[in-house]
């Protein structure tokens, strides 16, 4: 069965950080590009950052560029969020996903191109 499995979230300050994980299971996430996508009650899903499966680069969203950073171990199956400072604009749902398609390039509009969705892990940024 292809699955991915978030976790990490939890209840921080501002100011705090958390790390995601993202396993991968039933399939080898070193094909894929991941993207990390967010959503908090009342918003649309948003993009966040992803990386490529050919060669690591990234692409991440303005309001994370300096705070966030994703990477991925091919060899655990597994690609991680470090947020850092985190503040309560962070607060959301956060989703990893997969897209096949995405060897060099990878998006954070498009939604649609990941196949594979895992079930979230829960962020909140409060003091």
């Amino acid at each position: 069965q292809v699955r991915l499995v978030e976790s990490g979230g939890g209840l921080v300050q501002p100011g705090e950080s958390l790390r995601l994980s993202c396993k991968a299971s039933g399939f080898n996430m070193d094909t894929y590009a991941i993207g990390w996508w967010r959503q908090a009650p009342g918003r649309d899903r948003e993009g966040v950052t992803c990386i490529t499966s050919a060669d690591g680069s990234t692409y991440d969203l303005e309001t994370v560029k300096g705070r966030f950073t994703i990477s991925r171990d091919n060899a655990k199956n597994e690609v991680y969020l470090q947020m850092n400072d985190l503040n309560p604009d962070d607060t959301a749902t956060y989703y990893c996903a997969a897209d096949p398609d995405a060897r060099y390039y990878c998006t954070i509009y498009a939604p649609a191109h990941y196949h594979v969705w895992g079930q979230g892990t829960q962020v909140t940024v409060s003091s």
